[in-house]
């Protein structure tokens, strides 16, 4: 009877880890959903809006005040936040107190999905006129923090993982820095509602390259866990 007994508790522990095992990898699945879902959002979003440049205007100006394409992609953003929040949660859990540098990332990316819910509901932007960058100030300082919890995320998940995640966390640090300096003389420009040709190129650079950096951390950590998985199977 004892015997019996432990084997059912054996079973009933191996079904709770495994269950833990699912919800883990479907958290961390959610990193790949994101981007894809932002990626459709913007192009979605920028064919529904009549005149809309991809190569000289913001993604932001997809969701700005009164602007067509705002019903739709509003939604959709904050579906994405979600969904890059429930990622973060994964990290967080796939850390579990063994790896510092991925549980500060997790941590860090938990912030950054926090912080970017506001934007498609409290801090949009203003249709591009000039002098409207003084009503937009809000939305300047969301962005810049969102910039930085990126930066910060990227740069600590660089030591979370293998050499090779490393270098490339450090290649997209580098491409980030160099185009968010680039993307700086379009400041005026933008605040005296005049034109930004390339503008729209160099933003989209910048956000997908965090997108894809993210969405790669979620491919090494699901194969992370799978490996474990079938090691744990085969003992």
């Amino acid at each position: 009877m004892a015997t019996s007994a432990t084997q059912g508790g054996g079973h009933v522990t191996t079904q709770a880890v495994r269950t833990g095992q699912r919800g883990r990898q479907l958290l961390l699945s959610c990193g790949i959903l994101s981007a894809l879902l932002y990626a459709a959002t913007d192009l979605i979003g920028g064919l529904r809006y009549e005149g809309y440049s991809f190569t000289s205007q913001a993604v932001s100006e997809l969701m700005a005040v009164g602007a067509p394409s705002e019903p739709l992609v509003d939604p959709l953003f904050i579906i994405y936040g979600l969904l890059a929040l429930a990622f973060a949660v994964g990290v967080v859990r796939e850390a579990a107190g063994r790896n510092r540098a991925l549980g500060i990332t997790g941590a860090l990316l938990i912030a950054y999905s926090a912080v970017g819910f506001t934007g498609p509901t409290l801090f949009e932007m203003h249709p591009r006129v000039a002098g409207a960058v003084a009503d937009d100030t809000p939305h300047i300082v969301l962005t810049a923090v969102l910039v930085v919890l990126t930066l910060l995320s990227i740069g600590f998940g660089a030591f979370a993982l293998g050499k090779r995640f490393r270098l490339y966390s450090f290649a997209t640090l580098a491409i980030m820095i160099a185009l968010g300096a680039l993307s700086g003389r379009y400041g005026a420009q933008i605040a005296a509602g005049e034109p930004t040709p390339g503008f729209g190129i160099v933003e989209r650079i910048l956000i997908y390259s965090s997108l894809l950096w993210m969405a790669v951390l979620a491919v090494a950590l699901l194969r992370r866990a799978v490996t474990h998985t079938a090691g744990r199977q085969s003992e």
